[in-house]
């Protein structure tokens, strides 16, 4: 995106890979709901998170030690017009899918088009700005694109590549577990059953295995994902020695409940693994779509409301830091204070709509870690009186109506620390005269909930990398308030923060990128659109000791599949 790639044209492997590593064994991870699709490309189903990244390749393949640089992956070369007005890519003769047939310019074309029209909202975005799409060579293929956006040339290099023939005939939106898409990546799909487990298997002709990007990467025969109602009896799987890997989220549980005879005798390792990425939003989000969330008044009291100190030291014992923004813990994120410079340069023509503290400076609220929250309930209670909230006689918060404050916090079945966290909350919620009820719900009802908008408060979990660009309009753009699918899940419609996005896309320098990036955290942080808990500065892997990993960590640190692609089996 900006200068040159950090590797040679001639380099051996990527930096953080042991490019010697040996092949062999496998790893068995657990998760908590269930799934009744394997086709993560379009909207319907419920899909096993990581068959996205696992068994499908792209033209280009990213670098987890650099922010915004790509190499060639399927695409053994790349151009680009003077000012990215257009790129071209030509495939590498030797791709091929993983039941041997070569992967062809048509096979990239029909992938493009119909993910861009039928497929998942996540590549519609990137379609709306091809103008052109046009074979220029027997192996190259040129996009040409009718917005100035200089990100589109690495973008448009990501979307996952199918085989075209297997689709002839057959409604590719109506697929799950019926037909599994064809793609040329290192892993294939060897077994699953519904809703209990997938194993994926190292493809032994994958085609690419001598590539410098692929080299010391890929390492594990096979792949294995469990699937559990719930955490508690995911965690007694792997103490058992059913799961050889876990990642866990809580420090207080890490230190107190990590001390099983396996982890004693030395079988299971307990690792620590640092980054430098943003902390990203975890929390619960509000829907904007609906009253009384429409109101910012309303949503910085309920943010008040919620005791984030007393509920650390309840869950964790107060180990975990809070996300203070939603780029909070790089260098991409807000700054404490007034916004300055560049950063008040971009966000001043929007003084009139942005909330307060935008410009002014914002902190979330602090409490005194008392159950009683005094201090921050007063607040609240201010912030919904002069939003027209008032507690009757006896003791209901309700508006000039008549009508009472109520809402539904929806769950996932299987959330157990989240219906922890909620119990605490709904509690300070009646000392305010609201009505907070709790709905948990299995996997499939979940995720149709949430992709029509269907709920007032939710758990809510995005994570951002450190190069931001056209998916953050699949974030928070508005599209997103009436598209079903987005992860727009507040609803929130902010020219501000459509603003910053355009600047974050066509940004020169590096300087300016940052700049625009520091002032649509602003926008998105002060927008009170989600109530934010812990973030996670490190991942707390335990695994089983012939699981190993490379010394050196890339700056993502464990992100989406550096476990296990990376990672090796050894005896």
């Amino acid at each position: 995106m900006y200068g040159a790639p950090a590797l040679p044209p001639d380099f051996v492997s990527l930096p953080y890979v042991n490019p010697d590593a040996p092949t062999g064994g496998r790893i068995v991870t657990g998760e908590t709901g269930s799934f009744d699709s394997l086709n993560p490309h379009i909207r319907k189903g419920t899909v096993p998170w990581q068959l996205r990244f696992l068994g499908y390749e792209s033209l280009m393949g990213r670098s987890w030690d650099e922010p915004f640089t790509l190499y060639g992956l399927l695409a053994e070369s790349v151009e680009t017009g003077p000012n990215r007005e257009w790129v071209e890519f030509t495939l590498r003769e030797e791709a091929r899918f993983s039941d041997g047939s070569p992967v062809t310019v048509a096979d990239v074309m029909w992938s493009y088009e119909t993910l861009g029209t039928v497929g998942h909202p996540r590549y519609h975005g990137a379609w709306k700005k091809v103008a052109a799409m046009e074979q220029t060579g027997p192996r190259s293929v040129r996009f040409t694109f009718n917005t100035e956006d200089r990100e589109m040339a690495l973008i448009i290099g990501m979307r996952p590549i199918l085989k075209k023939a297997q689709w002839a005939g057959k409604d590719f939106t109506a697929s799950g577990l019926d037909e599994i898409p064809i793609a040329s990546a290192p892993y294939v799909i060897d077994d699953f059953e519904a809703g209990r487990f997938v194993s994926m298997r190292r493809n032994p002709n994958y085609w690419g295995a001598d590539l410098p990007f692929r080299r010391g990467t890929h390492n594990i025969d096979e792949i294995r994902m469990e699937f559990y109602t719930d955490g508690t009896a995911m965690f007694e799987a792997f103490k058992a020695g059913e799961l050889t890997s876990n990642r866990e989220f809580n420090a207080a549980k890490w230190d107190q409940q990590y001390d099983f005879p396996a982890i004693d005798a030395g079988d299971v390792l307990k690792s620590l693994v640092p980054h430098q990425r943003p902390s990203g939003i975890t929390g619960f989000v509000m829907n904007t779509r609906r009253a009384p969330f429409d109101d910012w008044r309303v949503r910085d009291a309920l943010i008040h409301a919620f005791n984030f100190e007393f509920i650390n030291q309840t869950q964790t014992g107060g180990e975990q830091p809070r996300i203070t923004s939603y780029f909070s813990n790089s260098v991409l994120g807000m700054r404490d204070g007034p916004a300055e410079g560049r950063v008040r340069d971009l966000l001043k023509p929007f003084a009139a709509e942005l909330l307060p503290g935008a410009l002014d400076g914002y902190a979330l609220p602090v409490s005194d870690g008392s159950v009683r929250n005094r201090a921050n309930i007063r607040a609240a209670a201010g912030l919904l009186e002069a939003a027209g909230w008032t507690v009757d006689a006896g003791g209901v918060l309700r508006n000039a109506a008549g009508d009472a404050f109520t809402f539904e916090i929806l769950l996932r079945q299987g959330s157990a620390e989240n219906k922890a966290i909620v119990d605490i909350y709904v509690e300070a919620l009646q000392r305010l005269g609201i009505d907070a009820t709790v709905a948990t719900v299995e996997s499939a009802q979940y995720k149709e909930r949430t992709t029509e908008y269907d709920f007032d408060m939710t758990y809510y979990r995005r994570g951002l990398s450190l190069s931001p660009g056209n998916e953050q309009n699949l974030y928070w753009g508005c599209d997103g308030v009436a598209a079903p699918g987005t992860r727009n899940w507040m609803g929130m419609c902010s020219p501000a923060a459509e603003a910053m996005i355009g600047e974050i896309l066509n940004a020169a320098s590096r300087d300016d990128f940052i700049a625009a990036t520091r002032a649509l955290d602003r926008v998105l942080t002060t927008g009170r659109y989600v109530i934010p808990i812990y973030q996670f500065t490190v991942s707390r892997l335990a695994h089983v000791k012939e699981l190993r990993y490379p010394d050196q960590v890339p700056i993502y640190g464990d992100w989406f599949v550096w476990q296990p692609e990376v990672w090796w089996y050894e005896e």
